[in-house]
C-alpha cells in the first residue's frame, strides 16, 4: 500500500444515478433544478435544466430551460449546455445558445468532481456578475428558430 491515499472512482452511471437522486430532491432554494431529459435514456446522456433568473439582474423573473449532455467521458469530460431559451450572456453563443468553454472557466478547468448542479449553480452566478447582470435581454415570448448541432431547427421561447 503507498502512503497516499487511494481515490475510489465511481462508474459514470453510479455517479450519473447519483445526480438524478439528488436533481429529483431539489436543489438549494429551487432557483436551479435539472434532471433527466428522457426517462428511456439508458446510457444517462441527455438532461434538462432551469434556472430562474437572479433578482437584481435583468434575468430577473424569467424562467431560463438547458440541455445538458454527458457524453461516454462525464464525468472526466464535462457536458455540453446549451441553453434553449434564448439569452443575452457573454459565454452563450447567440446564433444557437451554446455555452462556450474558452468564455466559462468551469468548462474550460472542468474537473471530474464537478456536478450538474455545480454547472447549474455557477452559470447561475454567471447572470449575476458585473458582465451579464445588466445586458439587455431577448423579449419574452420571442420566438425565433435556432439551429441545434444536428442541423434541426429548434423553437425556443421564454417561458
Amino acid at each position: 500500500m503507498s502512503s497516499e491515499e487511494e481515490k475510489v472512482v465511481v462508474p459514470r452511471n453510479f455517479r450519473l444515478l447519483e445526480e438524478l437522486e439528488r436533481g429529483e430532491k431539489g436543489i438549494g432554494d429551487g432557483t436551479v433544478s435539472y434532471g433527466m431529459d428522457d426517462a428511456d435514456d439508458i446510457l444517462m446522456q441527455s438532461w434538462t435544466g432551469t434556472i430562474i433568473g437572479p433578482h437584481s439582474t435583468s434575468y430577473e423573473g424569467k424562467i431560463f430551460q438547458l440541455k445538458l449532455f454527458c457524453g461516454k467521458d462525464y464525468p472526466q469530460s464535462p457536458p455540453t449546455v446549451r441553453f434553449q431559451t434564448r439569452i443575452n450572456m457573454a459565454c452563450v453563443t447567440p446564433d444557437n445558445g451554446v455555452v462556450e468553454p474558452s468564455h466559462f472557466p468551469m468548462l474550460s478547468n472542468w474537473r471530474r468532481e464537478y456536478t450538474l448542479e455545480d454547472l447549474l449553480m455557477q452559470l447561475k452566478k454567471e447572470m449575476m456578475s458585473p458582465q451579464n447582470r445588466k445586458l439587455s435581454q431577448p423579449l419574452e415570448g420571442n420566438e425565433e428558430g435556432r439551429t441545434d448541432p444536428k442541423g434541426l431547427v429548434v423553437k425556443c421561447c421564454v417561458m
